[in-house]
């Protein structure tokens, strides 16, 4: 388990509270479960396999942040993550997604995640050799090198070590970076790819695996010489250099480990496949359907994916749902126990707003200050406006139907959408953004009921 993930509770409640308003009880679950799986680490190992990780079901409207606690503590803790919508798959049988696509799926996230970590750890040697193979390149073909002569000098009596090394300054700096050098094809084997046969794929993945296999077969190694700049060439040796020292094996063999003891999957919408009625017939059979395909993968079964078998005991699974016409007892009973932690989320008020939109570090006052700064305007927000706002914001969810702090966005669009749309004419200059300003854009908008459904 990787050491960013032995963080205690409270430290991940406090890095939560960076981006997130509120919802102390959201917060404290999810710490617990994280630190739980730490301490699961250093049990011994007969009774480590038995500690299952405790799911969690958070319940409350949409917009309050059930989706972005899970997104922040799975990039928090550098785990494979994937959120899915339980509404999008269908009972075994049927046309649409079966739910060992979520693992799958996640498998997938987590070997593209190691070979990123792999890749990074060497970068330094892969430069390092992309540099020497270019300069072979450059130094055979001749490019740059009459930039590289001094007055009286000639390539009869310049050494090929000092031309090389002349060279190799030139490329550092940038001054051969448009000039062309073509590049030899590249007749490296490429591997068979990894296809699931017997697995139960959609149409639509079998097709990506298809297609995969084919391309690979067809096409193992260009055939033809390429023309490319001096920069374009360093990242395609760059690419071949990667391929080179990271161990494809190895990589695919740490990311099933981290799947099955670091793997989290958030399923949206649970209160979607609910059955309200215990009804033998009509869309309720399907709902309990994806339940029951469900629950194997969430009280641990093993899944075939194209890197190998991936055992789901241990996956975190954290469920959400606003349950406005269903609730959680409607869930089936075994799949109702894999989820012990019920956690309700709170509705935000207008002062969760006016704090939802100034204090996160990616709060969106931050967000549209940075973007009109690129085009030389210095944007303010007065306490009034930002006030505002949240006022607005709150009475339309309150007048239509309510979607939490994403209203903030559209209201933010509404009021700054001249700004916007003048910035590049108005650069050098400072732009205050009062409440006056922000009634005078929004006051047509809201006191027209009809014209509100459609823009706000």
């Amino acid at each position: 388990m990787s050491e960013a993930a032995n963080f205690t509770p409270r430290e991940i409640v406090s890095e939560l509270d960076r981006y997130i308003i509120g919802q102390d009880k959201a917060k404290r679950a999810v710490a617990i479960a994280i630190r739980n799986r730490w301490r699961r680490q250093q049990v011994p190992e007969p009774l480590r396999d038995e500690i299952y990780p405790k799911n969690i079901i958070m319940i409350g409207p949409t917009g309050v942040g059930k989706t972005e606690i899970a997104r922040r503590l799975a990039k928090l803790v550098k785990a494979p993550f994937t959120k899915v919508e339980a509404s999008k798959f269908t009972e075994v049988g049927y046309v649409g997604k079966d739910v060992e696509s979520i693992i799958r799926e996640l498998t997938d996230l987590a070997v593209k995640m190691v070979k990123e970590e792999e890749m990074n750890k060497n970068n330094i040697k892969a430069e390092d050799a992309a540099e020497e193979r270019l300069l072979d390149i450059l130094v055979s073909q001749g490019v740059g090198a009459k930039d590289c002569l001094n007055e009286g000098e000639d390539f009869v009596t310049l050494p090929k070590s000092e031309l090389r090394n002349r060279l190799r300054h030139k490329f550092r700096s940038g001054a051969l970076d448009k000039h062309f050098v073509e590049l030899e094809p590249t007749r490296t084997p490429r591997p068979f790819p990894m296809v699931e046969v017997l697995s139960t794929s959609s149409i639509e993945e079998l097709n990506m695996n298809l297609k995969d296999m084919f391309s690979n077969i067809f096409q193992g190694g260009e055939t033809r010489h390429k023309k490319v700049t001096v920069k374009e060439a360093f990242g395609i040796l760059k690419q071949e250099e990667f391929q080179k020292l990271v161990d494809m094996d190895s990589v695919v063999k740490m990311a099933i480990e981290r799947v099955e003891t670091m793997g989290i999957v958030f399923l949206d919408e649970i209160d979607k496949i609910a059955s309200r009625e215990k009804a033998g017939h009509g869309p309720d059979v399907s709902r309990e359907g994806v339940q029951r395909d469900l629950l194997p993968i969430v009280e641990g079964s093993t899944v075939m994916t194209k890197y190998g078998m991936v055992r789901t005991d241990h996956i975190l699974f954290i469920a959400a749902g606003a349950f406005h016409v269903s609730k959680p007892s409607d869930l089936i009973p075994e799949l109702q126990g894999r989820f012990p932690i019920r956690v309700e989320l709170d509705s935000l008020t207008e002062e969760d707003f006016f704090r939802i939109i100034k204090e996160p570090e990616n709060s969106l006052v931050k967000q549209y200050v940075e973007l009109l700064k690129t085009e030389g305007v210095e944007l303010v927000f007065t306490d009034d406006a930002l006030r505002e706002i949240c006022k607005v914001a709150v009475d339309i969810n309150d007048k239509m139907e309510n979607i939490g702090a994403r209203r903030l966005y559209t209201v933010m669009e509404a009021v700054l959408s001249d700004v916007s749309f003048e910035a590049p004419e108005m650069s050098g200059g400072k732009f205050v953004i009062d409440a006056k300003y922000v009634r005078e854009k929004i006051s047509g908008i809201v006191e027209n009921k009809d014209i509100m459904r459609y823009v706000l």
